[in-house]
């Protein structure tokens, strides 16, 4: 078995919880998944199979988006709401038009300090292990992009925030800027990941449905193809005389495909590459040089 599940985490369970709970479901053990959710937050989790696994890079680079609630005026170490509070505003009053101009300055390409809170390695130790034993290091700032943020709702102390953003965002961060920017301080008080690339919130399965259908020996119908994690790549087909190079992973020029591409390809760029008879095979990436236009594979899945 091979694919995808878009998979409902529930607030509790860590994402290694997940997949021993699908090692035990689908007998199997290959599974892996695309992006971390912390044990305190729920929502989707794409889980990979066998050779799913193999997606596992493409996916994470896919944008991803949440919908947290901030609870301002307060601060904890985790920057979450299972830390311990280290500062309190007092009485503070914030409109919505100021939050609302706050937001704004966060979306585009920004710098995020990871939190000390994180699986981060710093010298081989875990940040969270390091921030256990009341250790503090300098952690270097990473560049993230957060496409959007919209304001959901706003009641004085809390407001609940959707944000779409890219690979290696921490919201908890996010968050606790927020309330930095506003100069009361906040910390993210519940998350919920509503989409992972095309996996989103209305699809997922919860655990009790999986199980459900594990029952019935209905389970292969939870499983999406390899290539439903790729949408966001641009797809391309090869010429039949091209299938037998594709298959062995061997480079393929423009002139070996079976359709026209309606936009040149730009360097660096990734293709889903399916056969003459539309069965997907690999993803490859658009390389040039002084003397080279073709397509160069990255991942071949047969």
């Amino acid at each position: 078995m091979k694919g995808i599940i878009n998979i409902l985490k529930p607030p509790g369970m860590t994402s290694f919880d997940i997949i021993y709970f699908c090692r035990k479901v689908f007998e199997m053990k290959k599974i892996g998944h695309a992006g971390t959710l912390d044990p305190g937050a729920a929502g989707v989790l794409a889980v990979c199979l066998g050779r799913g696994t193999k997606v596992v890079p493409f996916l994470t680079d896919t944008r991803k988006a949440y919908r947290a609630e901030i609870t301002l005026g307060v601060e904890t170490t985790t920057l979450d709401a299972f830390g311990e509070i280290t500062k309190k505003a007092g009485e503070f009053s914030v409109n919505q038009e100021e939050v609302e101009k706050v937001l704004k300055e966060f979306i585009g390409e920004i710098e995020q300090i990871p939190p000390m809170y994180s699986a981060i390695k710093h010298n081989g130790k875990r940040l969270y292990k390091l921030a256990r034993q009341g250790k503090k290091v300098k952690r270097k700032p990473r560049k993230i992009d957060i496409y959007n943020i919209d304001l959901v709702s706003f009641e004085g102390k809390k407001l609940i925030i959707d944000v779409e953003c890219s690979k290696g965002t921490y919201i908890r961060t996010l968050c606790a800027d927020i309330g930095k920017k506003l100069g009361i301080g906040a910390y993210m008080s519940f998350l919920v990941r509503t989409k992972v690339g095309k996996y989103s919130l209305s699809e997922a399965l919860t655990l009790e449905e999986i199980e459900l259908l594990k029952k019935k020996d209905r389970i292969e119908e939870l499983v999406q193809p390899l290539d439903s994690a790729l949408t966001h790549l641009r797809s391309i087909r090869v010429s039949e005389d091209a299938n037998k190079t594709l298959k062995n992973g061997a480079y393929i020029s423009l002139n070996q495909l079976a359709d026209d591409l309606i936009q040149p390809p730009k360097v660096g760029e990734k293709f889903r590459v399916y056969d003459f008879d539309n069965n997907f095979i690999a993803v490859y990436a658009w390389y040039t040089s002084d003397d080279k236009n073709i397509f160069k594979p990255e991942r071949v899945f047969v």
